[in-house]
């Protein structure tokens, strides 16, 4: 996609202007630290930018991405959706500005200084974005900071987002946004519950039918249609059955946020996962574990399995860019198995199986009725909801090609998602054939976070080893 020229793929992104319940649960769930939906992407560059043209590209983002530039209103109601509307009072110098460490920071000054902007709330009353250009970093590099709140954008939207803002080249074409995107009108709180009595009352004869036609559908085949739904229940059963328990030693307030990186060759893991019969998100899923079967066995704390969290993409080639389009599962996790091949094929049939479970999508349906409660009923249900899990586990397939932010190669790029309810959300972007690991812990379920560090590098090698090894008996 070319970056200087405005397309149906910049217009569209981030999806209809009214949220859809998942996006308005995470929205109304934010002012709890238990459900704070937002999260970071890091992306390192070769070299600082020159101020001017990073302003000149962000202009040019909002200009031809009107999602960029809309605020979230709320309906007096919580039985309607909030939704996106022209922020008519938007000011780039509110969501974009630059800091600078001084001329020789390090990787872990930088961190630091992310750990403090995920604390920053986002100011509700305009996009829910901010923007930082970090300079003065050790041989003249630099980062870029993006925070956004989910409700704008799953990981995959958001890869699709640097795919329509990042250049292709070190001085692509840079002038004023071509074409004519559409203009969104402003909606106001009033509007939002009106257009929602309307649109129930126009589509009241369709749902009638539907129902009908159910009760018809029913009726004609009641053994077949019982049988369904006892199979659907059963697969919910096995969706949402009971977990192991939580770790002793992975408890916490998760009011505090640490966070850590690993990188490593993409091709490596690729390797790893081959030569015991898996994929590259199994090698991955397998090698978090063992560093916590190192982390454990550092403290003296014996687990068999732990509740682990994934995301799993529901996005299809039809959906507009943006948005979310996921649904959670949740996994048994084997953190006490030695076997790095025996733990990555059981990461894997874990996998495939939940993800062939007819109820997958169930929270879609689920969330339609909580997304109307009040919002302490909706931050109270989903904290209990999340609670169940240490950690969260996402893997983000991101960019292939080289890109280039106003002129600066992008040689790295980190997420650091948001933590409800869990110790640590892991998660890996690819870019460029290398995985960039980004942890966001809490810092009283993990204290000392070099040695939870020690333990994943551990983790990662012993899974590594099996792709070198099979390298070496051919």
């Amino acid at each position: 996609m070319d970056p200087s020229s405005t397309s149906d793929q910049h217009v569209s992104w981030g999806g209809p202007q009214q949220m859809s319940a998942w996006d308005a649960i995470m929205w109304r769930a934010e002012g709890d630290p238990r459900t704070t939906s937002t999260g970071i992407l890091v992306e390192l560059l070769d070299s600082e930018p020159d101020w001017t043209r990073f302003m000149a590209a962000h202009r040019r983002a909002v200009a031809r991405i009107p999602r960029l530039g809309e605020r979230v209103v709320e309906p007096p109601l919580p039985i309607v959706q909030p939704a996106w509307s022209t922020d008519s009072h938007f000011d780039l110098s509110h969501h974009v500005r630059r800091v600078y460490l001084g001329g020789s920071a390090t990787d872990k000054e930088l961190l630091e200084l992310c750990e403090n902007l995920l604390t920053e709330p986002l100011d509700r009353r305009r996009p829910p974005w901010s923007a930082t250009l970090v300079g003065g970093m050790a041989n003249g590099r630099a980062a870029y900071v993006f925070k956004c709140h989910h409700s704008l954008t799953d990981g995959m939207g958001l890869v699709q987002l640097l795919g329509l803002t990042h250049g292709h080249t070190t001085d692509p074409a840079e002038g004023p946004a071509t074409g004519d995107p559409a203009v969104r009108p402003a909606v106001t709180p009033a509007q939002l519950l009106v257009r929602s009595v309307a649109n129930g009352a126009a589509h009241s004869p369709s749902v009638a039918l539907s129902a009908v036609g159910s009760a018809r559908r029913v009726l004609s085949d009641p053994r077949s249609r019982a049988g369904s739904a006892l199979a659907y229940g059963r697969s919910l059963m096995r969706v949402f059955g009971a977990m192991p328990p939580r770790s002793p030693l992975l408890a916490g307030s998760g009011r505090e946020n640490r966070l850590l990186i690993l990188d490593l060759a993409l091709e490596d893991l690729r390797d790893a996962g081959r030569a015991a019969g898996g994929s590259v998100n199994d090698a991955y899923v397998a090698a978090v574990l063992g560093g916590l079967r190192f982390y454990h066995e550092r403290y003296g704390v014996q687990v068999d399995r732990i509740p682990i969290a994934m995301p799993v993409s529901l996005r299809s080639s039809d959906d507009p860019g943006g948005g979310n389009r996921f649904t959670g599962v949740r996994l048994s996790a084997p953190v006490s198995e030695s076997d790095p091949a025996a733990r990555i094929r059981m990461i894997g049939e874990l996998v495939r199986d939940v993800r062939k479970e007819p109820a997958i999508t169930c929270l879609d349906t689920v969330s339609k009725a909580l997304s109307r409660l009040p919002n302490a009923a909706i931050i109270e249900l989903t904290a209990r909801a999340t609670a169940v899990a240490d950690l969260q586990i996402s893997n983000i397939p991101g960019l292939r090609r080289p890109t280039y932010l106003a002129g600066a190669r992008v040689v790295g790029t980190y997420v650091f998602g948001p933590r409800p309810g869990v110790a640590a959300m892991v998660t890996m972007m690819t870019h460029e054939g290398h995985c960039f690991i980004g942890l966001n812990v809490d810092a009283q379920a993990f204290p000392r976070i070099e040695i939870l560090g020690e333990c994943l590098e551990s983790g990662f090698r012993e899974v590594l080893d099996l792709g070198q090894r099979a390298e070496a008996d051919q």
